[in-house]
């Protein structure tokens, strides 16, 4: 499979659920979302990266952003959780990465938050770093990616179009038995007369029998018995404007659409979802914080949908980053890892 046999599940003919996505079928349909990659690929041994994941383009220290986290299985490392928890809030960019760059990944955000303007008398910074476990196809005990590499996944953010498959944090994950990677969808909603856009990224690296649509697709070629564990890292941002606690509960309904691609979610696995709300009414400015703040939120009762619409753009995030990815050989090149649509023909997805 080459690069440009490359395709998106919407080019199949395969679109889950009802909800219209947005204009690029990704995380950065949320305006001032931003997301950059820093891929590593060199010689048989290195095959790993990091993908850096911005809620907006300002001080996020200084204009902190409401946030919910969701543990579905909690074998796995997710930086900063305790303070999220207790604070309803993220103050950095988010970095995901491999198990053993989580440490780089924190102090490369240290790094990015201590040199913005405003945050000259910063001494405390809770960076919030997820993970998946590459060492199938990347010597991952190398110190790989860098700080500096992380750094410029972080300085590389951008707007628009977002890679997908075998790139930044995606580069040498593996899922059912085949290639994973990043994938990204999402969904517009209209809730009380006010049309709103969530959007998924993931970082596919676990097992399972794979289902789309539905349908459990199982290779003969792969022996699922030993992919059963993994981790996944789901990351949502929304421009509704939600409070931290049905943040929290936005995040919990990806593992929603996680159980429809057919997860194992096994002992050995680490499933993670984190979502914020880049509305600008909820933020936590420094004048919201020192008084007596009032955030205009959505009610209890009018979020179902956005739930619902979660569950869908998870679904389908998780099976572009599988369709998006390009097979590979590693550092453990006995269990090289083809696509997903050389293991499955489209033909046959086609005809689902």
């Amino acid at each position: 499979m080459t690069e440009n046999d490359r395709v998106r599940l919407r080019t199949l003919g395969i679109t889950p659920g009802h909800f219209e996505p947005g204009p690029l079928n990704a995380i950065t349909d949320v305006a001032g979302v931003l997301v950059g990659h820093v891929t590593c690929v060199e010689g048989d041994r290195t095959r790993t990266g990091a993908t850096a994941i911005l809620a907006h383009a300002g001080n996020l220290f200084q204009d902190k952003v409401p946030a919910g986290l969701a543990v579905f299985n909690g074998f796995g490392k997710f930086a900063g959780a305790t303070q999220i928890e207790e604070l309803g809030e993220t103050e950095t960019p988010v970095i995901l990465t491999n198990t053993l760059a989580v440490g780089r990944g924190i102090e490369a955000i240290i790094r990015h938050t201590l040199a913005q303007p405003g945050n000259e008398q910063v001494v405390s910074v809770n960076a919030v770093v997820g993970e998946t476990n590459d060492s199938r196809l990347n010597d991952i005990r190398a110190p790989r990616p860098t700080i500096d590499e992380m750094m410029t996944a972080l300085s590389s953010a951008k707007s628009g179009p977002v890679g997908e498959g075998a790139v930044g944090a995606g580069t040498g994950t593996v899922a059912f038995g085949r290639k994973g990677g990043i994938g990204t969808s999402s969904r517009r909603v209209t809730v009380a007369a006010e049309t709103y856009t969530l959007g998924v990224l993931v970082q596919s690296n676990y097992g399972g029998t794979l289902s789309i649509a539905g349908q459990a697709y199982k290779p003969d070629s792969v022996d699922d018995g030993h992919d059963k564990d993994g981790s996944i890292v789901m990351i949502v941002a929304t421009d509704a404007p939600l409070c931290s606690r049905n943040l929290r509960r936005l995040a919990e309904r990806c593992f929603g659409g996680l159980a429809r691609t057919g997860a194992a979610l096994s002992n050995g696995s680490g499933d993670y979802a984190l979502a914020f709300s880049t509305a600008e009414p909820v933020r936590r400015t420094p004048a919201r914080r020192k008084a007596l703040a009032s955030f205009p939120t959505l009610s209890n009762d009018a979020v179902s949908p956005l739930f619902e619409a979660v569950i869908e753009a998870t679904e389908e995030a998780i099976l572009n980053s599988l369709t998006m990815a390009t097979g590979m050989n590693g550092f453990d090149a006995a269990r090289g890892r083809a696509s997903m649509i050389e293991a499955i023909s489209l033909t046959a997805i086609r005809r689902r």
